[in-house]
């Protein structure tokens, strides 16, 4: 079986003392594909230098984070987004997004960073990846100002609800899934059956959100096979059948 983790940040300090053996543990579980988002800039050169040691495995991002567009930054910031994805290859424009559990005061130009890297994906013809935390109805509203065929992509660590749920796939989004679906307060699990699994994609967002029974652990990306696992059980479905549907969903929307 083979799995494809398509959130998992590879570069984090918290795999400093053991980043090759968590991604062999990670390839040896079948995670064989890995999709890499970006920061900021002070992030690409790591990026790519994992890249290179894992070229048939790892593949990259590039975005500007919410939690990193800041008054003083984002401009230069973005500017260094449109250059690296002018001149060298990625698969998709990410993570972007909005985020207000941190920072409200800087909603504007959260927006204005969110709305801007989603007209270069469009144009580029690449798929989003989409952070939205504790701002549903301000990313849906980016999402609708700028719905069009070439809108497409993943809605990441997907938390919200059924109708929210259908209001992403229906602007074009798959629906990330990752630990949050094994935890008990999770809610994600009480309605995932009622959408078809060619919605869904796996991931994990490690070294953060570990799954159940490593809640509160570092993630890492061996554990996808755990979110597939749920999945299976909610589903009704083998493990095979889950890593088969959501590998080909990510390569639909990858196009790698």
């Amino acid at each position: 079986m083979l799995f494809t983790d398509t959130h998992t940040h590879l570069y984090s300090e918290e795999f400093g003392n053991d980043r090759d053996a968590m991604m062999h543990r990670a390839l040896a579980s079948g995670v064989r594909r890995l999709f890499v988002p970006s920061i900021d800039a002070s992030y690409t050169q790591k990026m790519w230098d994992l890249q290179a040691q894992y070229p048939d495995h790892v593949f990259l991002m590039m975005g500007l984070h919410p939690c990193y567009v800041k008054p003083e930054t984002y401009e230069r910031e973005l500017a260094g987004v449109l250059q690296q994805l002018e001149t060298q290859k990625y698969c998709a424009v990410g993570e972007i997004g909005i985020d207000l559990y941190w920072d409200k005061t800087t909603l504007a130009i959260q927006q204005e960073a969110f709305r801007q890297q989603i007209r270069w994906a469009k144009a580029m013809k690449l798929p989003i990846n989409i952070h939205c935390r504790e701002a549903f109805e301000e990313v849906f509203a980016v999402l609708e100002s700028e719905r069009s065929p070439e809108l497409f992509g993943i809605f990441h660590c997907f938390t919200g609800d059924f109708e929210q749920a259908q209001r992403a796939i229906g602007l074009g989004m798959k629906l990330g899934i990752g630990g949050v679906v094994t935890f008990k307060n999770g809610k994600i699990d009480q309605f995932l059956n009622q959408i078809d699994l060619e919605h869904l994609v796996l991931e994990t967002d490690a070294p953060y959100l570990a799954p159940v029974p490593y809640r509160g652990k570092r993630n890492e990306s061996s554990y996808t096979v755990l979110v597939a696992q749920k999945l299976a059980e909610i589903y009704g479905v083998t493990l095979t059948e889950i890593a088969e549907i959501t590998t080909k969903n990510a390569q639909n929307v990858f196009g790698i």
